[in-house]
């Protein structure tokens, strides 16, 4: 393919040559150069001694450019495949359509062009008026196209049909945009299984790059749970009866995953679902509904109150003097005062306060004999 393209390549320059050539011979004779000057046999030899000096001088030139023509392409359409794989198909639509509408634009310039100007200055106008109007046409719409009135919810509820795999968002709830710590979390999983959670699961394509790298680190406890979230995440793909969507949205004013994930979020609309408590906060500062795997857990736990009694083995010693660190059945910790000194043992305690946050339970409680 690069010969022929080398060959076609230096046959253009052959040609564009003998038209040079041709055009300076019109030139001349319309000119009248030939009654004043030379006679007429003798500027035929020159014309053909200027045409084959042009043809065997565009002719090497473009035979010499080819290689680096051909080396430059290669690498262009290398980069452009790269961006258009990781484009959203919406973004690639509505570069054409700007497209489009900047030739559109162009061809109206240059007709009114016409008739001011000479031929000579408007081609080379034309062409650089039509490419730059052509380039800010795509590059405007595929940057802005979001801001169009009714575009992001039309195009998210065309595509994700039903009868084609992919449900609408409307009527089946709001999407619910996953993070890569509520995969790796794995309860998420469990909990779509019982069936409370509605709507379809969104995997954004940038929560796939960042699992692939954990999975890919050389510290052996990333690496498990990278590989672990993958596992849940072809869990949920397999053996879930809800729609999980892939999604390939890329912000390129945004670095960051976390905030490519809300923008998603935003944009869809949907919530994010997470267990990071950083990203639970940000979210509620833009105004993204969240939905926090560690608030639902916490919810569900057994319920604890102030002066109720309960029996626990003590299991290590707490932070402050004198405290020790007992557990209930879920995992939730219990700081029970004065606990130290019995380590291994069970004991009655009265339960004092509990603390609960979106980063789990903690109870606090006093030994029962001490209480008396």
């Amino acid at each position: 393919m690069q010969k022929v393209f080398r060959i076609v390549f230096t046959l253009s320059g052959l040609g564009a040559g003998l038209a040079l050539a041709e055009t300076l011979r019109r030139f001349l004779d319309e000119s009248g150069f030939d009654h004043y000057f030379l006679p007429h046999y003798l500027l035929q030899l020159i014309w053909l001694g200027a045409s084959a000096l042009l043809a065997a001088i565009f002719t090497i030139s473009f035979f010499l450019l080819s290689g680096p023509i051909v080396a430059w392409g290669k690498r262009f359409i290398a980069v452009s495949e790269e961006k258009l794989r990781k484009m959203p198909m919406a973004d690639i639509l509505f570069s054409c359509v700007g497209l489009l509408f900047g030739l559109i634009t162009g061809y109206f310039i240059i007709t009114l062009l016409n008739a001011a100007l000479s031929l000579f200055l408007v081609m080379p106008l034309s062409l650089i008026l039509c490419l730059g109007l052509a380039y800010l046409g795509a590059r405007i719409f595929s940057k802005r196209w979001r801001e169009l009135p009714g575009v992001v919810g039309l195009l998210s509820r065309a595509t994700v049909k039903e009868d084609e795999g992919r449900a609408k968002l409307q009527g089946k709830g709001y999407a619910k945009v996953l993070d890569t710590s509520a995969i790796i979390d794995g309860r998420i999983f469990d909990v779509c299984a019982t069936g409370f959670m509605e709507g379809p699961l969104v995997i954004p394509q940038v929560v796939l790059r960042e699992l692939r790298h954990i999975a890919d680190s050389a510290d052996g406890l990333k690496r498990n749970r990278g590989r672990r979230g993958l596992d849940v995440l072809q869990r949920i793909q397999k053996d879930l009866s809800m729609e999980v969507i892939i999604d390939e949205t890329e912000f390129e004013d945004t670095a960051e995953a976390d905030l490519m994930i809300l923008k998603l979020a935003q944009a869809l609309p949907g919530f994010v679902v997470t267990n990071d408590y950083n990203l639970n906060k940000v979210a509620e500062l833009t105004g993204i509904r969240v939905l926090n795997i560690n608030d639902l857990a916490n919810a569900l736990k057994p319920v604890l109150i102030p002066g109720e009694e309960i029996e626990l083995v003590v299991m290590k010693e707490g932070k402050e003097p004198g405290q020790g660190i007992a557990y209930l059945e879920d995992g939730t910790m219990i700081v029970i005062d004065n606990a130290r000194k019995l380590i291994g043992e069970t004991v009655a305690a009265v339960v004092t306060s509990v603390l609960q946050t979106s980063a789990g339970r903690m109870i606090f409680a006093k030994l029962k004999e001490m209480l008396k």
